[in-house]
């Protein structure tokens, strides 16, 4: 039995070698041809034992897209000599699965710049092995990218490390101060166009994969669309615009969704923002979706789900919601209308995909299709056809 090759939350795409500019680093005032060249940082991304698992989703997307660093190896004893594209999704990328920091430095041929922790465990906290690994990458001068609830920079061992080390610690987490935490204003309102946000069924199922996927395809098609992040993983791969809402107080999430996605408009002027989903509006511990959906006050969402998953990822003893108990729950609790489903096709052959793909849009009377093994067309019809004026637009652009 052939099963379509396993992409857990992440997309493959060529990765952007040329340096991220975004509102708080953009050079102005200088002619090109002067303006210094800089070099992309050069990050391994640890991923021990998780390397394509749901736990492991940081370290998959990263291997498959970021425009901040240039991701050189992936540290994975368990999968060490395999190539990272292979085991995710079988392309080739050559980027290589290391069994260690050593192992590392002799297939990339330098020392990285940046060590990238790249799982998202359920704790959210480093283990005291997965400590050991990280104050040796301090030690030889590799600055540390920490995408966990743990912050580095609070620990007196981590710290006294970096200093000693003359390394940054970059907590990607962290919030801001609370005196300069937004609250809910209603500034939404002022964001005339469409927004979708793309939630899921759980957690770790594809969505910022889709939600990329869908971006760069609308992008493609004339139709100009801004991500907005809220992930620890589209920070590091370099989102311009997004929060870590995990990590936010929860009586400021809502302000803070609403803030950053009416910068995302001020900034960008676009056709459609999409807005990356957190959890399930379902999920007994994931609640994040609550915020999306109350503080971007999303027009449409686009729903993910993995038709392979009988128990939740983190919860096994829970069961998988259906699609259709999702999409009431999500239309009882917001003002919006879920306008797709998407398909994770993990475990399950191509067959079975074109025959879910079939059954939902039967049952649900909503298009559907899978992100990853499908044209991206699919998305882009998905939205256009929920939001006719975006089509209206790009025949006018064409005339």
């Amino acid at each position: 039995m052939s099963t379509v090759p396993l992409a857990m939350d992440s997309i493959t795409v060529h990765v952007d070698h040329t340096p991220a500019i975004n509102k708080e680093s953009a050079m102005f005032g200088e002619a090109p041809s002067r303006e210094p060249e800089v070099r992309t940082q050069t990050a391994v991304v640890y991923c021990e034992k998780n390397f394509g698992a749901p736990d492991g989703k940081t370290a998959n997307g990263l291997v498959r897209h970021s425009e901040k660093y240039e991701i050189v190896a992936v540290i994975d004893s368990a999968k060490a000599g395999l190539d990272s594209g292979v085991v995710l999704d079988g392309i080739p990328n050559a980027i290589p699965i290391c069994q260690n920091l050593a192992d590392t430095f002799t297939q990339a041929g330098c020392t990285p710049d940046y060590f990238i922790i790249g799982m998202a465990p359920l704790s959210g906290m480093l283990t005291s092995h997965e400590r050991g690994v990280v104050l040796e990458a301090m030690g030889y001068g590799m600055n540390i990218v920490n995408g966990l609830h743990e912050f580095l920079n609070d620990d007196t061992e981590f710290a006294a490390a970096a200093r000693a080390n003359c390394v940054q610690i970059l907590d990607v987490r962290r919030p801001r101060d609370k005196k300069e935490l937004r609250m809910f204003c209603g500034r939404i309102a002022e964001v005339t166009c469409p927004r979708i946000a793309v939630l899921g069924t759980d957690g770790a199922i594809g969505k910022r994969t889709t939600a990329t996927i869908l971006t760069r395809a609308l992008n493609d098609r004339g139709v100009k669309a801004v991500m907005v992040g809220t992930g620890q993983t589209g920070l590091i791969q370099g989102a311009r615009y997004g929060i870590a809402l995990d990590a936010i107080p929860s009586q400021f999430c809502s302000g803070e969704m609403e803030a950053t996605v009416v910068e995302a408009f001020e900034g960008e002027s676009p056709d459609v923002i999409i807005i990356e989903g957190q959890g399930a509006l379902s999920h007994p511990a994931y609640l994040t979706s609550t915020f999306i959906l109350r503080g971007a006050r999303p027009d449409g969402v686009i729903l993910q789900h993995a038709p392979g998953r009988i128990n939740l990822g983190d919860f096994d003893q829970t069961a998988m919601p259906t699609p259709a108990s999702e999409i009431n729950l999500i239309q009882t609790f917001a003002d919006t209308k879920v306008i797709g489903l998407t398909i994770n096709h993990e475990r399950m052959t191509e067959a079975e995909v074109s025959t879910s793909i079939k059954k939902y849009e039967a049952d649900l009377g909503i298009p559907a299709t899978d992100a990853l093994t499908r044209s991206p067309e699919h998305l882009v019809e998905m939205v256009i056809s929920a939001f006719p004026k975006l089509r209206e637009k790009l025949i006018a652009r064409i005339q």
